[in-house]
């Protein structure tokens, strides 16, 4: 029973790091990759579609080779009427990061886009120039880009931390329910609190300092990832009630699933985005260029 236990703890925290995984990468914030070859070397770029903050954002291009030339070119999305491309150079430069409590640093070509209010954003691509030839990317697919307010450490962290765990500890309790093992009623429990405090008093929180409002998913809005957190929740409060008293594996079962589904969405699709005539935060669409 001990060796099963084990296999399950594993198998649900494969099952988690593999959702959280395609969750990320598959997501409209995830930066955007182009491969190219400039003066016989080959690049693969990642171009930036999120920022956090009150300054610009930076967008940073892995070339160090004195011979590369590089344009930004970039206007507000939604596209404003008769609005055109405005041109930026990239520079040479080292742009320096900061995640949570690590910081970080990038060396290459640098250009800036204009602040933008929270949820608001800009479309843009790039030109490169080598000894050969210019080459335009993504001119007709532009990247898009999302601005947010800074989200303090001591919020963003807990939060990533409860909902990770809450994930992680879902596929465990989901696969004790399925092998009928006593402690998926203790386990059920535990979730729904990780749930509570990473995703319903948290996740409104880590909101309000990103896009200005506490919540915005049902009824007050669409938000994908608000309502994500509100079946999630929901789906473990029913299955937590239904086991107060004896054990009933299939709500429990149930919610497990719900949940690895409901994560697997990648994050910030229909997101918050900022209607510019009204000034409001409205529910949008961010493309996916993968």
């Amino acid at each position: 029973m001990k060796r099963k236990r084990i296999t399950l703890w594993i198998i649900g925290l494969l099952i988690t790091l593999t959702a959280a995984v395609y969750q990320k990468v598959t997501g409209p914030t995830y930066p955007r990759k182009i491969t190219t070859t400039l003066n016989n070397k080959q690049y693969k770029l990642k171009l930036l579609r999120s920022h956090g903050g009150e300054d610009d954002a930076t967008v940073v291009l892995k070339i160090t080779d004195p011979n590369v030339k590089a344009k930004l070119f970039w206007k507000h999305y939604p596209a404003v009427k008769n609005e055109s491309f405005n041109v930026v150079s990239f520079k040479k430069g080292i742009k320096k990061d900061k995640f949570l409590f690590w910081k970080f640093e990038t060396k290459g070509l640098l250009a800036k886009l204009p602040h933008q209010p929270p949820a608001g954003k800009l479309m843009y691509y790039i030109e490169l120039t080598d000894n050969n030839k210019t080459q335009t990317f993504l001119k007709e697919n532009p990247v898009i880009i999302r601005y947010k307010g800074a989200v303090p450490p001591y919020v963003l962290g807990p939060h990533i931390l409860f909902i990770f765990f809450a994930m992680f500890l879902a596929n465990v309790t989901g696969l004790f329910a399925a092998f009928k093992i006593p402690q998926f009623k203790r386990y059920t429990g535990v979730t729904l609190i990780l749930i509570t405090i990473g995703g319903m008093i948290l996740g409104p929180i880590v909101q309000k300092f990103a896009f200005l409002e506490y919540w915005a998913g049902v009824p007050y809005g669409w938000d994908l990832t608000d309502n994500k957190l509100l079946i999630a929740f929901l789906a473990w409060l029913i299955a937590f009630f239904l086991n107060i008293k004896k054990g009933n594996r299939i709500s429990v079962i149930i919610a497990s699933i719900v949940t690895i589904i409901i994560f697997s969405i990648p994050h910030s699709m229909h997101g918050s985005e900022l209607n510019r005539e009204t000034g409001t935060i409205i529910q949008g669409f961010i493309q996916l260029y993968l």
